[in-house]
């Protein structure tokens, strides 16, 4: 029972933050833009959700303790900042503010250095999660 409900939140979790990508693109330009960036970015989208919800059903599926809250704390916010800073250049348009401009060309230019720093993030946390679930069966937590 504890494993299907690991992946249960795992799947979920992944689908909570493509979901986040899509409202926050929604709110800010529109249903047809959000569906066009995921279109656009959907081979960053994807690595990064599953990268996320595997380390929430991996965290579901070991013994809780602070460094596995802080290792999924630290990476989930690292991927749900890459889902934002992807389409911040979007929110930042909306904003008169001088000097923004050059901002939103600078997100826009490091968009897939954002998404890849967010699924290696990703990864990173999945391993230690997977050797700490390991060191957990040899008796070693």
């Amino acid at each position: 029972m504890e494993i299907k409900k690991s992946i249960v939140y795992g799947i979920l979790s992944g689908l909570g933050i493509l979901l986040f990508f899509l409202a926050i693109l929604t709110t800010f330009k529109g249903y047809g833009i959000a569906v066009y960036e995921f279109k656009r970015l959907w081979y960053w989208l994807i690595p990064l959700a599953i990268g996320f919800g595997t380390q929430i059903g991996l965290y579901f599926s070991i013994k809780h303790d602070a460094i596995m809250k802080a290792g999924v704390k630290a990476s989930g916010t690292v991927s749900g900042g890459s889902m934002v800073v992807c389409c911040s250049h979007y929110l930042l348009s909306i904003i008169p503010i001088i000097g923004v401009t050059g901002l939103t060309e600078f997100l826009m230019a490091y968009q897939k250095g954002f998404f890849a720093i967010g699924i290696t993030s990703s990864i990173a946390g999945i391993l230690l999660m997977l050797n700490h679930k390991r060191k957990m069966k040899g008796g070693l937590c």
